[in-house]
């Protein structure tokens, strides 16, 4: 596996994970890279720079070194999001599409909720004129 970073046609800056050079090289001639920010499909490599450890201060993957770059701004204002959705909303998990409905129909607490729906329950909940939107992220915690 390779990390590649990646810029689209705007400059909005990403990085996405690659089986190889080769399988980049197919997904972009297939048109099958999209900006992680705006959905472009203009994506180039950008200029990368290798990550060097030391064998007193090794690289470790997640963990921010002193030559590592911030947080891009769309990068915080996704963590700002999820940080936001998960202190304001119950989770309810797999319940999503139930719990919305109840919610809808009045026989739920109005309150707001986040969890997770397979596509088929959450195309019914739109079609059936019930608020919902996909959220760009995962939920940080499940539910057993």
């Amino acid at each position: 596996m390779i990390k590649f970073s990646l810029r689209c046609a705007d400059g909005h800056d990403f990085e996405s994970w690659f089986q190889s050079t080769e399988a980049f090289d197919t997904l972009k001639a297939g048109g099958h890279l999209v900006c992680a920010v705006c959905g472009g499909t203009d994506v180039e490599k950008a200029v990368m720079a290798p990550r060097l450890g030391t064998a007193r201060a090794p690289v470790q993957e997640g963990k921010a070194g002193p030559l590592s770059a911030p947080a891009s701004p769309a990068e915080q204002a996704l963590a700002a999001l999820k940080a936001h959705v998960e202190a304001n909303s119950d989770y309810v998990g797999m319940e999503f599409a139930r719990e919305a409905r109840a919610i809808h129909e009045g026989t739920a607490p109005e309150r707001p909720i986040y969890g997770e729906a397979r596509t088929e329950e959450a195309r019914r909940l739109i079609e059936d004129g019930v608020p919902v939107a996909p959220l760009p992220f995962r939920p940080g915690r499940k539910s057993n």
